[in-house]
């Protein structure tokens, strides 16, 4: 979809009052997903979230990047506020806010070269260990929730009184959600693969995800398990569409481990 047609999307949707609160349903996430990372395309149209992996990596979804991005870390910090201006004025919040290029963007893709909704981010200074980050299922391990389980989602997306004016929302929003079968019609976008094995799906009445909340983490048991692939424009995904972190488990240490 071409980017003036996004924003007529977002425009009528405004105004007709469709998109609503960034993950409808929810609660705010006080002190909880600290790893949370904003991700902003450089030209406007992009607006996702990730998780910290480490001091020096994010998951997201592909479709979140492809092309220049700029990251915001550390934005559910419960740092004090005297303490981030007092780091601002040393210098030392300048690593919160990181421009990544398209080379330190990793998608994954088959031996074919098709690729999956899913990136590893390599950022461009080291964050501070003390800035929590989210735990990965251990490789020979990790399982795939079974359908009926409760999953934690969160995000950051729009809310109607600020898509004109491309301003975050005050808070994070965090909410559960119940693992589910997928439909046929349950799958990220047609340039990406999609299978039984790479793709979950979440519904509980009440629950969805907005513009601007793909990419965010799905906690399963306090590790990550998932990464959401919803990508609503004109309206919140009621069936919420994710990625399975088993299928890719080998593949994220792999990558990191070749780009050091």
């Amino acid at each position: 979809m071409k980017l003036s047609s996004v924003i007529l999307l977002l425009l009528a949707a405004a105004a007709s009052g469709a998109i609503e609160k960034r993950v409808v349903g929810s609660r705010s996430c006080k002190t909880d997903r600290q790893y949370h990372v904003q991700i902003q395309s450089i030209q406007p149209g992009k607006s996702c979230g990730g998780s910290l992996i480490n001091t020096r990596w994010v998951i997201t979804a592909s479709h979140c990047a492809e092309q220049d991005v700029k990251l915001m870390l550390g934005v559910n910090n419960n740092v004090g506020i005297f303490t981030k201006l007092w780091s601002s004025v040393r210098g030392k919040s300048k690593k919160l806010e990181q421009v990544i290029t398209t080379k330190q963007q990793f998608s994954y893709t088959e031996d074919e070269g098709k690729a999956h909704d899913i990136m590893l981010i390599k950022l461009n200074e080291d964050m501070s260990d003390k800035l929590p980050t989210i735990r990965l299922p251990p490789p020979d391990e990790c399982t795939k929730p079974a359908i009926h389980q409760q999953v934690e989602i969160g995000g950051w997306g729009a809310k109607k009184a600020d898509i004109l004016n491309n301003k975050l929302p005050k808070s994070l929003k965090c909410a559960s959600t119940d693992l589910s079968t997928c439909d046929e019609n349950d799958k990220p976008g047609d340039q990406y693969v999609s299978d039984e094995e790479s793709t979950m799906c979440a519904f509980r009445p009440g629950v969805e995800t907005c513009f601007g909340d793909a990419g965010s983490a799905v906690e399963y048991n306090n590790l990550l398990h998932g990464i959401v692939l919803s990508n609503p424009v004109d309206k919140c995904a009621s069936t919420i569409v994710m990625a399975n972190i088993c299928r890719y488990r080998e593949w994220i240490d792999e990558t990191m481990k070749k780009n050091p």
